[in-house]
């Protein structure tokens, strides 16, 4: 079913089945032919330009390898349609900071007594939204994390889905 055999561990289980629906099997140049995208949370250079020209037209790569990322940006400018890394000193940083300050806060206000898919979809989406198309049109997915928005729009967001999820404790604000 998923192209590999003695996989015993349910969570890495379900993640072969559902992240290679096609099955790939080789190395990791072999597996990026024709790809849509890339998430790479390896190690530093072990993708280059090639690799990414080889995929899909326009494809999207998140190398969030840290300090150093999978493939440098400037070496794909052009050829991947959405580039982001987990560095703060390139374009669209995908970094926790981003989400934390404003989940927490909401559970805080709302009196949470967990965290919901609701609420993580909620947060998500108060992220995006202070991404403007303008924004987009230059490539930037995501605010930057100095961006003093993301935090409250975020905590305002979670709160009113813990509050629809019900899964509050107390009279909210």
């Amino acid at each position: 079913m998923i192209g590999r055999d003695g996989i015993e561990a349910p969570s890495k289980r379900w993640l072969a089945e559902y992240t290679n629906p096609r099955r790939a099997r080789g190395s990791l140049p072999e597996a990026m032919v024709g790809a849509d995208v890339f998430i790479g949370v390896s190690g530093p250079g072990l993708v280059t330009a090639d690799h990414v020209a080889a995929m899909a037209p326009r494809p999207i790569v998140f190398a969030m390898a840290n300090p150093d990322p999978e493939v440098r940006p400037e070496d794909i400018q052009g050829i991947a349609a959405v580039i982001a890394t987990g560095r703060s000193d390139f374009p669209n940083q995908i970094n926790n900071v981003l989400a934390f300050p404003g989940v927490f806060r909401g559970v805080l206000d709302a009196g949470a007594t967990t965290v919901t898919d609701g609420m993580e979809v909620a947060a998500a989406e108060a992220i995006s939204s202070c991404v403007s198309g303008d924004d987009l049109e230059r490539g930037v997915i995501v605010p930057s994390v100095f961006d003093r928005r993301v935090a409250t729009r975020a905590a305002q967001a979670v709160a009113a889905a813990a509050r629809a999820d019900g899964v509050v404790r107390k009279a909210t604000r």
